[in-house]
């Protein structure tokens, strides 16, 4: 107790009733969490087994085990302490039968789970091209979060219903009885199937209310609708709830998780104890007044004012700079000053809004040698979206790009079964050319499907076109042509997960890339030289990561770039929600801000590149609602400076010398002599039948069975 200040020590000993614990950042919420456990069991209030504690990860609820056991001094049996898929888990082991379950039940994960929608939807004659399963997949989730079976789901009330002409309802309960008949469940189902057992059978309820005396739960702000129904009921016996959160530091409404939950809390359970811990111990007076005055601003909140006793540190700085360039280039400089001081790097954190502006950063650092990590994340051309996109331009600038051709062959969907690809890649081996060439010789015959040659013939219709485009157009408009053209921005567009719309955001990113280039070949030398850069990082990196990623992590530095309207606030969040779109964004750049411990830069630019086009912008509101005395305005106009890739090219043609293992002269082993008019041959998939007319490497045979088809000599044999 003589650790705690006198708030931290009322939140420990307040133990029966409700108790809202609202833990300011850098408060020492865990160090409340911890001694309140240590308390109640160290002066034997309650059992170890009437103690349930529920945190949102694995690695919280251990690191919360071990310092509960290091402060009682021996190793404690029988709680319940985990998260809310675990406890449930457990919970719905011992009770499966209510729910048509086998205690052996199996969790299946999300591969299983597209798996699984994917067989729903070809029952149902559904095209899951047009209808995907991801998407389906994320409608389930959310219901499931919302805590509502398929009955529950109501048309009118709920998004996603729509779903293929309104059958998502429909698809949600087939999906629910083939988990049923495979004796499985998915991970919202954990906590779905308990709450039915829940409301169906008062005995087990009532079980579970008499056996847990204590509750405790952390980051309470981020309870979905689910999860705060499943406490709730639990706590409605002894009513010793303790929920420990922050509602000024709820960011994740777009996985489900609901500020009202903290925010009604009083209201929702009589006679709560709301204990505010407002003394950081992180960082300085004026970032906590800065983080103060700006989340001030909203409306929806339960209040509290961070402070500190120790020294005010250095005003915020606010920095206005030309373009996206110049901030990578003003920031990279900062860093370099910051290590030249005798400061590991390891202690700066670059803070984003959108994944896709870590391109210009990891650029920058690339170039100048500054050794970096993308935190919680892929580095930007190792995303899916943007390898596929460079695999479509790297078959376009050279057709014997086997890896690319592999990669974009199927991607979007065009029907193309493993066993297709199988042919093509052994016509391509036999024959010694390249795949594609290998696909448009066997798509002018009767070896493959009628589907399939028609969606090769149709994608090298389209590759030929777009090498013709990449002679008139400008790169970034070559780009959005291929990904539009090839269906892969309508397959994105369909795709209703929560990474859609940050993946189209990353192609549009990829166009601003491309457009710094020259020519298609110098912007593909130029990638390989980046990922080959990026695999040979020092120990010490500087950190790029999200605002959401940062959440609970502190750096001394931190620097928070792209703070202007649109881009942060994010215009899409406040299309969707209005006012409590709005909010959130504060919040999270609340979050942004209580993570530095000594000094924070917060940038804006004053145009940027999208699509290929200089949009003016206007700098956040964010920071005319930061106090003025707390930051310190800065501003830097300058456009001397520009990006040459000829050193970069100059030295991937020296150290990568492409080999070109095919002869281009004589591209098919020409069989003409080999085989004779009207000679019997066999072929695998046609039988017995004669050669009737003979055409460079093709043949036509009129077949037994099958009649006259057209094949490729490859496959033929003589008998």
């Amino acid at each position: 107790m003589s650790e705690l200040n006198k708030a931290q020590q009322e939140a420990v000993k307040t133990v029966n009733g409700p108790l809202l614990v609202l833990a300011g950042a850098g408060t020492g919420k865990t160090k409340v969490l911890t001694s309140r456990l240590s308390y109640i069991l160290q002066n034997n209030i309650a059992h170890p087994s009437e103690i349930c504690a529920v945190t949102f990860t694995n690695k919280a609820a251990n690191e919360m085990r071990i310092r509960v056991e290091n402060m009682i001094g021996n190793s404690i049996a029988g709680w319940w302490l985990g998260t809310f898929h675990s406890l449930a888990a457990r919970i719905l082991r011992s009770n499966a039968e209510l729910v048509n379950l086998k205690n052996t039940f199996t969790i299946i994960d999300t591969d299983d789970q597209i798996r699984l929608i994917k067989q729903v939807l070809s029952l149902e004659n559904i095209d899951e091209k047009r209808w995907p399963a991801r998407s389906l997949l994320s409608i389930i989730q959310r219901w499931k979060d919302m805590g509502l079976n398929p009955e529950e789901v109501k048309d009118a009330f709920h998004t996603g219903t729509d779903f293929a002409n309104n059958q998502a309802i429909k698809l949600y309960k087939l999906y629910q009885n083939r988990l049923i008949t495979l004796n499985a469940a998915d991970f919202g189902d954990l906590l779905l199937h308990v709450i039915t057992i829940f409301q169906k059978n008062s005995t087990i309820k009532k079980l579970y209310q008499n056996k847990f005396k204590y509750i405790l739960v952390d980051e309470f702000q981020d309870t979905n609708a689910s999860q705060y129904y499943w406490l709730k009921t639990l706590a409605e016996e002894h009513k010793n709830l303790c929920a420990v959160g922050d509602d000024d530091q709820s960011i994740y409404s777009w996985r489900g998780a609901d500020v009202s939950n903290i925010l009604n809390f009083e209201k929702d359970f009589k006679n709560t104890k709301t204990i505010r811990l407002e003394e950081n111990y992180r960082s300085t007076g004026n970032i906590l007044a800065a983080a103060s005055g700006l989340i001030s601003k909203n409306q929806s909140r339960l209040g509290k004012t961070l402070w500190t006793t120790g020294e005010m540190g250095n005003k915020i700085n606010i920095r206005s700079v030309y373009d996206g360039k110049q901030e990578a280039e003003y920031i990279s400089d900062e860093i370099e000053a910051y290590q030249r001081n005798n400061n590991s790097i390891n202690k700066v954190a670059i803070l984003v809004r959108a994944g896709f502006q870590t391109r210009t950063f990891e650029e920058r650092f690339l170039k100048i040698g500054l050794p970096y990590q993308v935190v919680g994340g892929l580095r930007f051309y190792e995303r899916a979206e943007i390898r596929d996109a460079i695999a479509y331009l790297r078959l376009i600038n050279s057709s014997d790009d086997q890896l690319a051709f592999e990669r974009i062959i199927n991607k979007p969907k065009r029907g193309l079964g493993d066993k297709t690809i199988r042919q093509i890649e052994q016509y391509s081996r036999s024959s010694k050319i390249n795949l594609e060439s290998a696909a448009r010789k066997l798509a002018e015959t009767d070896e493959l499907s009628s589907k399939a040659s028609a969606s090769i013939r149709l994608l090298s219709k389209k590759l030929d076109k777009w090498r013709i485009d990449l002679t008139s157009n400008k790169l970034g408009e070559l780009v959005e042509i291929v990904l539009e053209e090839s269906g892969y921005m309508e397959m994105l567009k369909k795709d209703r997960s929560i990474e859609a719309p940050g993946r189209l955001d990353n192609l549009k990113e990829l166009v601003n890339a491309i457009n710094e280039f020259e020519s298609l070949q110098n912007f593909l030398e130029h990638i390989q030289l980046v990922m080959e850069g990026a695999n040979n990082q020092d120990i010490e990196t500087a950190k790029i990561m999200t605002l959401h990623a940062a959440k609970g992590l502190e750096f001394p530095f931190v620097f928070l770039p792209g703070w202007e309207e649109g881009l942060f606030p994010n215009q899409r969040s406040i299309d969707e929600n209005g006012e409590s779109g709005l909010e959130e964004e504060r919040r999270l750049a609340y979050v942004g801000i209580t993570r530095a411990k000594n000094e924070v830069w917060i940038f804006n630019a004053n145009s940027r590149l999208t699509h290929g086009q200089w949009i003016d912008c206007i700098p956040s509101r964010f920071i005319d609602e930061l106090p003025e005395e707390n930051i310190n305005k800065l501003s830097s106009y300058s456009n001397n400076y520009s990006f040459n890739s000829s050193i970069a090219s100059e030295w991937f043609n020296k150290n990568n010398k492409i080999a070109n293992n095919y002869n281009k002269e004589n591209i098919y082993e020409n069989k003409t002599n080999q085989f004779k008019l009207l000679e019997r041959v066999f072929h695998q998939k046609f039988g017995y039948g004669k050669i009737i007319e003979i055409d460079g490497d093709k043949a036509t045979i009129n077949f037994e069975k099958a009649g006259e088809k057209k094949l490729i000599l490859t496959f033929i044999e003589k008998i």
